[in-house]
């Protein structure tokens, strides 16, 4: 996928939900990322690339047992201060969110999945 359409898809995940407070997609160690405007981050930028770099390796364990369970579709993590999710994309990439602990994150997760599949 190009860098272009990364960007892209930050954007259009951004804008979905005033709840998301920050989006990355991490692909081929490279991260492109968006933090909503106004918002401040928890983490440092070398914070959350070690993290995403930690969840890829978590979502390769995961595709070890995709062939008795099918394959994962979105990992939710919820923190005292935001929930996280994981959603993969490409062949080894991951999307990154955050959002608000009052977000629907369901609805968040199904408008990222139909995001994601136009650039799938």
């Amino acid at each position: 996928m190009k860098n272009l359409e990364y960007e892209k898809i930050c954007d259009e995940i951004l804008e979905c939900d005033k709840k998301i407070r920050y989006v990355g997609v991490y692909d081929y160690g490279e991260l492109h990322d968006k933090m909503r405007t106004g918002t401040d981050s928890y983490l440092s930028k070398e914070e959350t690339e070690l993290s995403l770099s930690q969840a890829v390796y978590r979502w390769s364990t995961r595709k070890k047992i995709s062939d008795k369970i099918g394959k994962p579709v979105f990992a939710l993590a919820k923190y005292e201060k935001i929930y996280r999710v994981t959603i993969p994309i490409g062949g080894a990439g991951l999307i990154l969110i955050s959002a608000e602990l009052d977000a629907d994150v369901n609805g968040i997760v199904e408008k990222i999945l139909k995001i994601k599949n136009k650039y799938s």
